[in-house]
């Protein structure tokens, strides 16, 4: 406990170098610019460590609480419900010191964690009251909007923004002792084998040393990722309500904490009930205020180190979905040039029909002498002479909006009305805030697309235009309306009463079936992902309600498995190239010149889409994809950039939510406690916390039970639940044994040695990788048992390995 209370109040700690360790500061040396009740705070905790509960009590009273308090969080205890055990704790052993109710309790433990602070906002998201000659006004001086909130009798501001300040944040990172050197790791830590596996690796993060090398030239500067996205705290779908926190993400720390829920740090909360839109930049000014003297440095203690140092923080990038990141950037998102980085650079094509916008024309991305880009009858009729686009640089961005003048607010005066005025529809809204940041424009990578929307929303036009779903598909009436006037495939226009045949790529109600009885009753194993089978209904032969990880499952591994001998081959191929584009670049780790592999494949793959599927199949989210692979390069592994854990901290935030008429104060004090108790969990071993939490689903083996243990493999895992026997048909007792020999690490030397007996006897040729592997899954299981029944000596290896005519499955 002395250990936790002098590393949450290192900031009132003086450190000599000459000194191994340093002493808590009496009460005649508090630094005299530090707030008086803080220093209070760290007494009394001092006091409440060292005073047992009772007299011979093994525990502290501050320790017990913590621990009581810990219960509370990981099994969600109501506060009432906690108030009711401390009572009756209370009435049984009246000399121990508990406090009185729960709200007590948490004044305790607050005093480990940090504030936030509540600033006023403009209801239309017009301004901060935040400079000393706007926190006296009573009234937005850009719409004239009231501040308070109307028919009050004190005045309550209509709007406040949470705001979590980030320096003492990442100061208490450092001052820790059990996460200070984790903060080092990106460079104690050396990459010997050129993967990527961490943003470290990327060109983006090598980049930004090169450019400043007195940031780099200290391991302990921070960088930051920073994420937001809005969410309903009310839970149904009736309601509007919408709520934008803003998370920072410190990416040095190593890969398996990096993600964590402990280690994202929430920065504000965005009251709603509206959206901010682009009015964004107006709650991110004190951010922006800090990151900029962040840039500076600021005094800070490392304990792993034991001395001070100047603390500096940088924003690498931001991470959103695709309408935040309009939001963000101040790209219009809803134009024919909706691809950010494609910029200016790409020909608008609108479907009229349809009433959308399409993206198509990726032959350009071709090498110039392929001969995709000279075929005119399969794509749009045209000869492809355009080049791939060039990547804008932040300074050519900058460029491009440094003369924009926005007014922020819904109720902005301008013109003279309060009417905003009809103008053409430009391509830039704003400047985004963040090009105040003094090393922005120098960033290679600021602002992510997220391959989890992208996945999404390409998987759900992928299987309903499968399935031919009348709402959902995008093969429609209207798209084979737009193909006629496009002049493109005849075979696929409609008649004069608007009826078509289906195309190669649609199934048929008898494939249909087959389809979605695959999906339905496939299994996975636990926690792999939900039961998608829920989502089926084989009676009217739909598929609905998928979300984000049921699409990534589905297009990652199931949706290859479905399609197969229920589609033309070379429909399949390619639908299977384009799965295999996603588990690729889905890796934990990647290699660069597979990168470049897969940049080519995926660029054939498009092309080879626009020749299959209708123009309205190609949204912008199928257009992004051809933009992944260069973002992987920059910032590596996608996992550190996509939205799958920003969406579980929101879900976390709203399970916060108890005074539904005050989310946004519900969530900040849930926070604020839970934040507290994760930096007292690191210095706690005897309880369970979120950082020794054992795993919903234990597979150690029981030592009590006897079973069978082969020398060749040993007991990995228990069963679960009651066993069942079935019996297998000859070709799956054959299917069952090849995948035990071909993933078995002792018979790779073998399934080795019949790879160079079958280049051996080719005759007059080599054979190609394709027929190796037909030959090794066709014959290596008899070539096998030939090879070695003669010189087995193991008798579990002759049982598991040669003989297939005993298994038993259960």
């Amino acid at each position: 406990m002395e250990m936790m209370i002098n590393d949450a109040f290192e900031q009132y700690r003086q450190h000599d170098p000459n000194v191994g360790a340093s002493q808590p500061l009496n009460e005649d040396e508090i630094v005299n610019d530090e707030p008086k009740e803080d220093h209070n705070g760290f007494y009394e905790l001092l006091k409440d460590g060292s005073q047992t509960l009772y007299e011979g009590s093994k525990y502290t009273k501050l320790e017990f609480i913590i621990k009581l308090y810990h219960i509370k969080v990981l099994c969600g205890l109501s506060d009432k419900a906690m108030t009711m055990i401390l009572d009756l704790l209370n009435d049984a052993f009246e000399k121990a010191k508990f406090p009185p109710s729960i709200y007590e309790a948490k004044k305790i433990i607050n005093k480990l964690g940090l504030n936030y602070k509540n600033i006023d906002a403009s209801p239309k998201h017009c301004m901060l009251y935040l400079g000393d000659d706007e926190k006296s006004l009573d009234a937005c001086k850009h719409c004239g909007t009231s501040r308070w909130k109307p028919n009050k009798k004190k005045k309550i501001a209509a709007k406040v923004l949470r705001y979590f300040p980030l320096k003492p944040r990442l100061q208490r990172l450092f001052t820790c002792r059990k996460t200070a050197k984790d903060m080092r790791w990106h460079v104690l830590e050396d990459n010997k084998d050129g993967l990527l596996r961490h943003p470290r690796d990327g060109e983006a993060w090598k980049t930004f040393d090169l450019i400043h090398p007195e940031f780099s030239s200290d391991p302990r500067n921070v960088r930051l990722g920073l994420a937001t996205d809005g969410f309903n705290p009310a839970r149904t779908l009736s309601s509007t309500y919408s709520i934008w926190p803003i998370f920072l993400i410190p990416y040095n720390l190593p890969p398996w904490i990096c993600m964590n829920h402990t280690s994202f740090i929430l920065s504000m909360i965005i009251p709603g009930k509206q959206s901010p839109g682009n009015n964004i930049d107006v709650y991110l000014k004190p951010l922006v205020e800090e990151l900029c003297e962040l840039w500076s440095g600021v005094d800070t203690y490392d304990s792993s180190l034991n001395e001070n140092f100047r603390m500096r923080a940088a924003l690498m990038w931001t991470i959103s979905d695709f309408p935040s990141l309009g939001i963000l950037s101040g790209w219009n998102i809803h134009t024919g040039l909706a691809c950010p980085t494609c910029n200016l650079d790409a020909e608008p094509c609108r479907l009229r029909n349809c009433n959308k916008w399409c993206f198509m024309g990726h032959r350009r991305f071709l090498s110039r002498n392929h001969k995709f880009r000279l075929n005119r009858v399969r794509f749009d009729g045209s000869i492809e002479e355009r080049n791939p686009p060039l990547k804008l640089s932040g300074s050519e961005i900058f460029r491009q909006v440094e003369h924009i003048n926005t007014t922020f607010g819904t109720g902005a005066i301008q013109n003279g009305t309060r009417k905003r005025s009809r103008q053409e529809v430009t391509q830039w809204n704003k400047r985004s805030i963040f090009f105040e940041l003094p090393y922005w424009e120098s960033n290679l990578l600021r602002h992510n697309l997220d391959f989890m929307h992208i996945e999404k929303n390409v998987c759900d036009n992928v299987m309903y235009t499968l399935l031919h779903e009348k709402d959902k598909s995008k093969d429609n009436l209207n798209a084979r309306k737009d193909l006629k006037e496009m002049g493109l495939r005849p075979d696929l226009w409609p008649d004069d009463n608007g009826k078509y045949h289906l195309a190669l790529f649609s199934l048929t109600r008898g494939t249909k079936k087959l389809f979605l009885k695959t999906l339905k009753t496939i299994t996975v194993p636990d926690g792999y992902s939900s039961n998608i089978s829920r989502c089926i209904d084989e009676k009217l032969n739909k598929i609905s309600g998928l979300k984000s990880h049921d699409c990534h499952i589905i297009m990652e591994q199931l949706l290859p498995l479905a399609i197969r001998n229920l589609l033309p081959d070379h429909v399949t191929s390619i639908l299977v190239e384009f799965c295999s584009f996603f588990r690729i670049l889905c890796g934990k780790t990647l290699n660069l010149p597979e990168l470049q592999l897969l940049k080519d494949r995926i660029v054939v793959t498009l092309c080879h889409l626009e020749m299959l599927f209708p123009p309205s199949f190609f949204t912008v989210m199928v257009h992004l994809t051809v933009h992944l692979i260069e973002e992987a390069k920059l910032g590596g592994p996608v996992h550190y950039r996509y939205m799958y854990p920003v969406e579980r901290e929101l879900g976390h935030l709203k399970s916060f939510v108890r005074n539904k008429a005050q989310p946004e104060g519900s969530i900040a004090e849930g926070y604020l406690a839970e934040e507290s108790l994760t930096f007292c969990s690191r210095y706690i071993e005897d309880i369970e916390t979120r950082f020794n939490r054992p795993k919903c689903v234990c597979d150690n083996p029981i030592d009590n039970e006897t079973f069978f243990v082969s020398s060749i493999f040993p007991q990995i895992g228990k069963p679960v639940g009651a066993c069942s026997m079935f019996t297998l048909t000859p070709m799956q007792k054959l299917q069952a044994h090849r995948y035990v020999l071909l993933n078995c690490t002792i018979v790779t030397p073998f399934v080795d040695e019949f790879r160079e007996f079958i280049k051996r006897s080719s005759r007059g040729r080599r054979p190609s990788s394709i027929e190796i592997e037909k030959k090794v899954n066709k014959e290596f299981v008899d070539w096998f048992r030939k090879r070695v029944s003669s010189h087995l000596v193991d008798k579990d290896f002759f049982t598991v390995f040669v003989s297939n005519s005993n298994f038993q499955f259960f």
